[in-house]
């Protein structure tokens, strides 16, 4: 037996590091496109008069939203994940890359000068509904690639290092989003144009599906290496195996905790650099380095403390401490107390910290509750259940910041107090807490195993 397992692919551990690398590249190309709007969300809705594009703070968090739309409305995750589980990796992650560099090129050409001004369509500008259909289909691509991409790890490490894997394919997604963040005000600046970074964006994405079609060719080996090692196939993934996922408990309170973390995070993300403008008084071109600080800060974190899951294990309880650190900085941010920049980014390390104990926690423990051929419908629903949160979340508060933070100053100029948006952030902590600890409750009564090591001894 152990001379059959050694050769699988797999159990090289230059082979599957190099997998990771890969697909992880083509990931942070992505996370690129998905934040490089964020920090020019005050050019957005500055006025035309003032060098802005005019966007009004609800246009801006409906485009935020329409990452989501697709994924929601046409269940295009869902059957994202059904396509991955019944045709494999390969074609899968093909097709989720071909439509991020598709949508991110839309989305481009809807915010350059080459679009036509002045359309409304439904009281929104229909410059605003392209960008947002263009995000729409990019974020299709994105989600579809982001549970293959989780397949593929899950496929090449079970049994090894897992969690540290996954770990640094996440840490990769944050530099994408820690340069779009960086970068993006620096070149729209330097170009004189929002959709230049979104370009530049796109030209990555092109190779990033380069990248995948690599990895393609390794993975082809890896299933030939299988199936000689096991001698017969694995069966198949059916349709009735959706019933099983749906049906478990332990399922539903992580995806639900996965839901209220991420509401808490990434739709921040969308107007932290306004935050940081409106609140703690930093220059708009440097706006987005602060925030910027969250997704470097996960780079080292999240890999360190995947290792720690992969060696101790204690998953559970990673994810309750980083759900409680995620209510206490919303809370500071809230409070109208030292509105400086280094407090400002003193808190956003806080925040680094915790979306790097759950996330490096909560994706890992997904395997010990679902078996690996329904892994794919799975991860599909999961990020479903986060997409409602990716859409509805931007919207909310942007409409809250249109209609309870906006206000004129005495010279004339618009300005925002962020203290409601927040509140609503750390109200959304506070319920990621009661998941994660009623998760661990469960953990307990299921044995799923999440407090317990996943390298194998």
């Amino acid at each position: 037996m152990t001379e059959t397992i050694k050769r699988k692919l797999s159990d090289s551990s230059t082979a599957r590091w190099t997998a990771m690398l890969i697909v992880s590249f083509t990931m942070m190309c992505g996370y690129f496109i998905t934040d490089v709007m964020s920090p020019l969300g005050d050019m957005l809705t500055r006025s035309v008069v003032d060098g802005g594009m005019g966007w009004t703070p609800t246009e801006y968090g409906w485009f935020s939203g329409a990452y989501s739309w697709l994924n929601i409305f046409l269940l295009m995750l869902l059957f994202g994940g059904i396509i991955l589980d019944k045709m494999g990796v390969r074609f899968t992650g093909v097709m989720a890359c071909g439509l991020m560099v598709g949508g991110a090129l839309l989305k481009a050409y809807a915010v350059s000068p080459l679009f036509p001004e002045g359309g409304m369509l439904f009281g929104f500008k229909t410059q605003m509904w392209m960008a947002g259909l263009g995000f729409a289909i990019f974020g299709m691509g994105a989600e579809i690639c982001g549970i293959t991409v989780s397949k593929v790890i899950v496929k090449w490490f079970t049994g090894h290092e897992l969690a540290l894997a996954l770990g640094l394919q996440v840490a990769m997604a944050r530099l994408g989003t820690a340069a779009a963040l960086f970068f993006s005000p620096r070149i729209a600046a330097a170009w004189g144009g929002i959709s230049y970074p979104v370009f530049f964006g796109a030209l990555a994405l092109c190779i990033g599906l380069l990248a995948y079609l690599v990895y393609c060719v390794m993975d082809r080996r890896l299933d030939k290496s299988i199936a000689a090692a096991q001698g017969e196939e694995e069966e198949g993934f059916k349709l009735s195996d959706i019933k099983f996922v749906v049906t478990n408990k332990g399922f539903w309170l992580i995806a639900l905790l996965c839901l209220m973390f991420y509401a808490g995070v990434f739709p921040f993300l969308k107007f932290a650099a306004q935050l940081m403008i409106y609140k703690y008084g930093v220059d708009p071109v440097m706006a987005g380095d602060i925030p910027a600080i969250l997704p470097f800060g996960t780079i080292l974190l999240t890999p360190l403390f995947g290792s720690l899951y992969d060696r101790i294990g204690k998953g559970a309880t990673l994810m309750v401490v980083g759900a409680m650190m995620l209510v206490a900085v919303h809370v500071l941010f809230a409070l109208p107390i030292l509105n400086e920049w280094w407090f400002a980014l003193i808190v956003m390390v806080l925040l680094g910290i915790a979306f790097s104990l759950v996330p490096s926690a909560m994706w890992p423990s997904v395997p010990k509750i679902i078996p690996q051929k329904q892994l794919g419908t799975a991860y599909a629903l999961i990020f479903y259940v986060q997409n409602i949160g990716l859409m509805c979340v931007p919207m909310l508060i942007g409409w809250v910041i249109d209609r309870y933070a906006k206000f004129t100053l005495p010279d004339g100029n618009v300005s925002y107090d962020f203290t409601a948006p927040m509140w609503i952030f750390a109200l959304f902590g506070i319920v990621a807490v009661a998941l994660a600890f009623m998760l661990k409750a469960e953990d307990r009564r299921k044995g799923y195993g999440l407090e317990e090591a996943n390298i194998r001894k």
